[in-house]
């Protein structure tokens, strides 16, 4: 008998970043199945993180279930993000997620840019 392949995660979610998922769902006012990650050119490294409300799933999305939350990754992020951890932290100045990633070769100054080489798979 063959055993049934799983499907790898593109990425995966600590505690944190799951339960700060589930509660901007529960918050938003408007029905929500979770978030949608992915990167965009800019910034002063050459690329930025990028998170959105996902209410639907679309055609070609990665579907990350972790720890009961959702994540929707953009099929045009899922070799740059291969790999990924996502948390979410607070300290004195700001709450974020944070993008722990082994694809990611530099980040710039302020925070907000990164550069970012696709996985070879």
């Amino acid at each position: 008998m063959n055993a049934i392949p799983r499907k790898f995660q593109v990425m995966t979610l600590t505690e944190a970043a799951a339960s700060r998922v589930a509660e901007i769902v529960a918050n938003s006012g408007k029905p929500l199945i979770g978030i949608r990650v992915g990167v965009k050119n800019g910034g002063c490294a050459g690329m930025s993180y990028t998170i959105d409300y996902a209410e639907d799933v679309r055609p070609g999305d990665e579907v990350v279930e972790d720890k009961g939350a959702t994540v929707l990754v953009d099929p045009k992020a899922v070799l740059f993000l291969l790999g990924t951890q996502m948390d979410f932290q607070t300290t004195r100045l700001a709450s974020t997620f944070v993008f722990n990633n082994p694809n990611q070769t530099s980040a710039c100054g302020c925070g907000e840019s990164v550069a970012i080489t696709p996985a070879t798979v």
